[in-house]
């Protein structure tokens, strides 16, 4: 198959390459497309062909269930058998925008789609390139990011091409998706609303508008760091996931991630010195090198422009070809959470004290 590739105006995408891209989706093609987030890889969610073509070009496990994003409010409530009034105050305020919402599934939605499981993931993207293509498609598009299973997260349209060519049929490049990391993932088909998947929207954001939210187990704070991020594997379990983001392996680069608090300088001469290429993403440290073998990138001390650019900082390593990569942790707050469970699920080894440095 041969990936077609259209630029797109990222505020102002051209009506005709749209058009296009929306008939792709209604004869059940795949199209990835810039969110606000990330790239997503989208079909029509109510096609369960299209659905299972997603799955096998990404290669992901069944159980783990896609995000169907839709073009209002009113259409994702067609998606929900119950719609609570805390649902309906987070859409208010955060949709459009880079928040996902768990509910209870209708029948109108394909078993597919949710992994085999009772509820659905729904959002409506902010973006215009993604908006655009909703009201032009005039369905619902299931969407996870557009990337291989467990490889790096795309935020540019090569990252796209690189992971995913020649097993979708277009890639609208619509540039660097802005926020660089994926949706904030709330769960509201209990009786509490649960943060399953930190993003964008910040907890302290969230509780203003529902104060009674809770984080899920694997987010809490104040437990030992092996209980503190406990995720799920696809060997620990087949039954479906509630939610996307939840596998304890994701989002890696081929290169071995090391996280390091305070000693990643430490690291990276060792590894230096046993012979391997390194790539540093350096944060706070001043240290002055140079070295053949070594590819140095300070990260922002801001956590909103350090998300921003963290996966493509990873995809430049990766394209360098180094063999590892050294990362210096930002601290364990919570304006830092999102960015800290995408390190803990993309690392090979995390070494951080139990007690503040």
């Amino acid at each position: 198959m041969t990936t077609e590739i259209l630029p797109v105006h990222p505020h102002s995408p051209q009506r005709s390459i749209i058009e296009h891209a929306a008939e792709i989706l209604r004869r059940g093609g795949l199209v990835a497309f810039p969110t606000e987030t990330v790239y997503g890889l989208g079909a029509n969610a109510l096609d369960s062909d299209a659905v299972q073509r997603i799955f096998i070009a990404k290669g992901r496990p069944a159980n783990n269930p896609l995000i169907v994003h839709v073009a209002s409010i009113e259409a994702a409530r067609e998606f929900a058998t119950n719609w609570p009034a805390s649902a309906q105050l987070l859409a208010q305020r955060f949709w459009p925008g880079p928040l996902t919402m768990i509910l209870p599934k209708s029948a109108t939605v394909p078993d597919l789609v949710t992994g085999g499981g009772p509820t659905v993931a729904l959002r409506i993207p902010q973006h215009p390139v993604a908006l655009a293509l909703l009201h032009a498609a005039k369905l619902p598009i299931a969407a996870p990011s557009a990337n291989r299973s467990n490889e790096l997260t795309s935020t540019k349209a090569d990252h796209v091409l690189n992971s995913l060519g020649g097993r979708i049929d277009m890639i609208l490049d619509g540039g660097p998706t802005p926020g660089g990391l994926e949706s904030t993932v709330v769960d509201l088909s209990g009786t509490v609303p649960l943060l399953l998947r930190p993003g964008l929207i910040s907890p302290h954001d969230l509780r203003l508008i529902s104060p009674d939210l809770q984080f899920a187990s694997h987010l809490q704070s104040g437990d030992q760091p092996a209980q503190k991020y406990a995720v799920i594997s696809a060997e620990q379990s087949a039954a479906p996931l509630i939610s996307p983001g939840l596998m304890s392996k994701h989002y890696s680069p081929r290169a071995k991630l090391e996280c390091w608090l305070p000693e990643g300088w430490r690291r990276v001469q060792e590894l230096l010195k046993e012979g391997a290429s390194v790539g540093w993403l350096r944060w706070g440290h001043q240290t002055n090198l140079r070295h053949i073998r070594i590819k140095v990138f300070d990260m922002p001390a801001d956590s909103a422009a350090y998300g921003s650019c963290l996966y493509a900082k990873l995809h430049d390593m990766d394209q360098a070809k180094v063999t590892h990569i050294v990362l210096d942790l930002p601290p364990d707050e919570e304006h830092w959470l999102a960015i800290r469970d995408r390190l803990r699920r993309a690392s090979s080894a995390w070494h951080e004290p139990l007690t503040p440095v």
